[in-house]
């Protein structure tokens, strides 16, 4: 079974920075990728940043050069980690981490193994 579990929000002030941790169990990370994803309440899903097996990382316009993904390995499970700096209103959001994560109409959950989800609050 795949269990995909958040860790690291919280609430921060503009310019400050939070690093969210993903713990990935179950899964095999082979062709596949893992990612972090965020949703405003009555905004669509967005795709953050991922990253494949084979270190190919995609990172969303908005946030590239602020936060970065990074991914490690620790007894058999997998660990994804997004650091996130300079942080600003705009990034305030539900943040999900996910396996082969899919988004569709605008939704986060619609596909692959997604975690609960941790709050990020950025105040001005």
């Amino acid at each position: 079974e795949v269990e995909v579990v958040e860790s690291g929000g919280g609430s921060v002030q503009a310019g400050g920075s939070l690093r969210l941790s993903c713990t990935v169990s179950g899964f095999n990370f082979h062709d596949a990728a893992l990612g972090w994803y965020r949703q405003i309440p009555g905004d669509l899903c967005e795709m953050v940043a991922t990253i494949s097996d084979d270190g190919e990382k995609i990172v969303r316009d908005s946030v590239e050069g602020r936060f970065t993904i990074s991914h490690s390995q620790h007894n058999g499970k997998n660990i994804v980690d997004l650091q996130m700096n300079n942080l600003t209103p705009a990034d305030t959001a539900e943040y999900y981490c996910a396996a082969d994560g899919i988004v569709a109409a605008g939704l986060c959950r619609m596909g692959g193994y997604w975690g609960r989800g941790t709050q990020v609050t950025v105040s001005s």
